[in-house]
């Protein structure tokens, strides 16, 4: 997309969303600061980069929304978490809760810390989650199972057992204690996870992709 459509979409729209890399937004807006005013609600969407960086680069008030919507979102599934600055009203909240609704669950906050969180939980998530399913059928193929048939069988049980915990309300170790026998197999499988770490790895893992999104915001 050349600077001239950039400019001419900004000029002719009334809510500018920024959906670009981080390491390029600043550029991006440059590009466009200059037909940027209070008669438009500018919403970023770029990992690490916080309202006040966003600001600095505009170099003027603006009403301002930060969200993360997470991948899912491109099937309505999402998850986003956002958040405005005060020059931000009522109504514009709304019309951004409604533009994000429209990806899965919007979630409002007040704090902003929580979008660099958001974005190493719910935005990194589904690659944990994409590997922990490819680990799974891969397994499942290892023990003899067809392809198809053990990718079948691994996307329902996630699905299922994601289901299960929203459906239940009950915690997450409660419902794996109660497919967990003494001495069975989930027992052993589990034994294994446990001692390959599986616990720590999956939190050093969101720790580590928060630690970048804080470090995104100061490059």
């Amino acid at each position: 997309m050349g600077i001239r459509f950039r400019l001419k979409a900004v000029t002719k729209s009334d809510i500018i969303i920024y959906a670009v890399k981080p390491q390029i937004m600043a550029a991006v807006i440059k590009e466009t600061v200059e037909k940027l005013d209070m008669s438009k609600l500018v919403i970023s969407i770029a990992a690490g980069v916080p309202m006040a960086a966003l600001e600095s680069c505009l170099d003027k008030e603006l009403r301002l929304i930060r969200a993360m919507p997470n991948m899912p979102a491109q099937i309505g599934e999402g998850i986003t978490i956002w958040t405005a600055t005060g020059e931000a009203g009522e109504e514009d909240r709304q019309r951004a809760g409604t533009i994000l609704g429209a990806l899965g669950i919007e979630v409002f906050c007040k704090d902003e810390h929580y979008i660099d969180m958001s974005t190493a939980v719910s935005g990194s998530g589904p690659a944990y989650v994409f590997t922990v399913i490819e680990s799974l059928i891969d397994g499942a193929v290892q023990i003899g199972l067809p392809h198809k048939l053990a990718r079948e069988m691994v996307l329902q049980t996630v699905s299922g057992a994601t289901h299960m915990v929203q459906k239940s309300g009950k915690h997450p170790a409660e419902l794996r204690n109660l497919i967990t026998s003494p001495g069975g197999t989930t027992a052993q499988g589990l034994l294994q996870l446990e001692e390959g770490g599986l616990r720590a790895l999956m939190a050093r893992a969101i720790i580590a992709a928060y630690e970048k999104a804080k470090d995104l915001g100061r490059e």
